[in-house]
């Protein structure tokens, strides 16, 4: 089976802010498995989207939520007119072909049913299907990587650490105000005068993370911003749209971002 819907054909923008285009090659070439670290909207997927296009290997991504089972991974048994038949889950695809596994946002899913992938991240590299009595023995070309975000880790949502340590980690963060203004300014379509602005208020807003906060804007908020004001949308009410009301319901810190944005334009 070939993946060829999976395969980037055209380069995704994506602005190096460090040097992990050069890890990430290392890594891939003696398949490390990859945790990519960092806040919600940094630019986790659209890197791994660019390294795949970047290695001409197809990326299998799945968002992972707290019903995903572990057969919503590997696959399952199913009707057809033909009768009971076995249908491979996105994991078993990317194992079977040799495509990138991501795994988004992992914590989010149950912690039976992220233990499946451990097989496959040391030096056995293998995906047992219990249902099916099968070991699947990983492609040359497979990797895996997921994503996760340490602000939102607690009691009951964290990476065991019998996972974690089964992966090398890349930090990914906000991008530096100049670097994130050129991306704003590119992704959104909007002057750089107009994309400085939008970092500045996003930094006041990430001051506040801790103070009624669990996250400050991202950058992915920044560009949905810069998009409306694009669109012929007022600064502010864009800002208000794509940046405030998203992120919290509490008056006192709508009024502090609101605040913080008339200061910025």
């Amino acid at each position: 089976m070939e993946l060829r819907a999976y395969l980037i054909a055209d380069e995704p923008y994506y602005r190096s802010i460090g040097n992990e285009v050069w890890l990430f090659e290392a890594a891939y070439a003696r398949r490390i498995p990859l945790m990519l670290k960092g806040p919600t909207g940094c630019g986790k997927t659209r890197f791994i989207e660019y390294m795949a296009w970047r290695l001409g290997k197809p990326v299998i991504t799945v968002a992972c939520h707290e019903d995903m089972t572990a057969s919503d991974l590997v696959g399952r048994y199913l009707l057809d007119r033909q009768g009971t038949v076995w249908w491979d889950g996105p994991l078993t695809l990317a194992v079977r072909h040799g495509a990138i596994c991501y795994l988004d946002e992992i914590v989010e899913a149950r912690q039976d049913t992220t233990v499946v992938i451990h097989p496959l991240t040391d030096e056995r590299r293998v995906l047992p299907l219990e249902k099916k009595n099968e070991l699947v023995h990983a492609h040359p070309d497979f990797q895996i990587v997921i994503s996760y975000n340490p602000g939102y880790q607690s009691i009951l949502k964290d990476l065991k650490e019998s996972t974690k340590q089964r992966f090398g980690a890349l930090e990914m963060g906000y991008p530096a105000a100049e670097i994130e203004a050129e991306i704003i300014a590119y992704e959104a379509g909007v002057d750089p005068v107009l994309a400085g602005h939008l970092v500045a208020i996003a930094e006041r807003s990430r001051n506040l993370k801790g103070h009624g906060l669990d996250e400050g804007a991202s950058t992915r908020m920044l560009v949905h911003a810069g998009q409306l004001v694009a669109q012929g949308i007022g600064l502010r009410e864009a800002c208000e749209v794509a940046l405030v009301l998203p992120i919290t319901d509490d008056p006192d810190i709508r009024d502090a971002l609101s605040a913080a944005i008339a200061a910025c334009v």
